[in-house]
């Protein structure tokens, strides 16, 4: 019938007819040149499925009716502060598995304070570094301070003193001047002198002339 119906049209209506089949065919991807599947990975993809190379996780292709069309990803750059990076077998990129400050292998939040000694004060910046503010200690007026548990600094348990001389054998009290023997009188440096304890450990002593030191008396056999 369809044939018939041809031999009744013109030449110039059959020109026009077989035109209009060819545009609507290709419209519709039905031209015998175009291929409706792709072959990667041992698999079969038709046209329009995206697929990931199994050689390459990074590389991302799409079947079209002219063949695999592929691109690779690029990765972002990691946050400054990530301390856990993990790399998966079946990723392209690696992943950022902890944001935080690591100082002397412990880990800390963005913004967390902390402080990881009696001396430091600590804040885990945005950045990832944890930065450290170390307290500056006086120089105790003392010659024997003690450390106490949870403290930065030393402090004078006996208060401010000094040595008697070089011998560093006697140590008196700060303040008021301490006859150490029978002619020698010594005074430590204390907080109404100039330079108070800049390195002054000795005190400043006075002989009295002619003086001979009082021996204790000798114990009887």
């Amino acid at each position: 019938m369809a044939q018939v119906c041809m031999e009744r049209l013109s030449m110039q209506q059959r020109t026009a007819l077989w035109a209009l089949l060819l545009c609507t065919q290709a419209a519709l991807g039905f031209t015998g040149q175009q291929e409706s599947t792709c072959e990667a990975n041992g698999s079969i993809y038709y046209v329009g499925e995206w697929y990931f190379l199994d050689s390459d996780h990074c590389t991302q292709c799409e079947c079209t009716s002219g063949g695999s069309v592929c691109a690779r990803t690029e990765c972002t750059s990691l946050p400054a502060a990530c301390i856990h990076v993990s790399h998966y077998p079946t990723d392209c990129c690696p992943r950022c598995e902890k944001i935080g400050c690591e100082y002397r292998g412990v880990v800390y939040e963005l913004g967390e304070n902390f402080q990881p000694s009696e001396c430091e004060q600590c804040t885990c910046d945005s950045d990832g570094i944890a930065r450290c503010l170390v307290a500056d200690c006086a120089p105790p007026p003392c010659v024997n301070p003690v450390y106490q548990p949870g403290k930065c600094c030393p402090e004078c348990k006996e208060g401010p003193n000094c040595y008697t001389d070089a011998s560093r054998s006697q140590v008196i009290a700060a303040g008021e001047p301490v006859w150490v023997d029978s002619c020698t009188k010594c005074r430590c440096h204390d907080g109404q002198d100039a330079g108070y304890w800049e390195g002054n450990r000795l005190a400043t002593c006075s002989r009295l002339k002619n003086c001979t030191p009082q021996q204790p008396p000798t114990p009887i056999q």
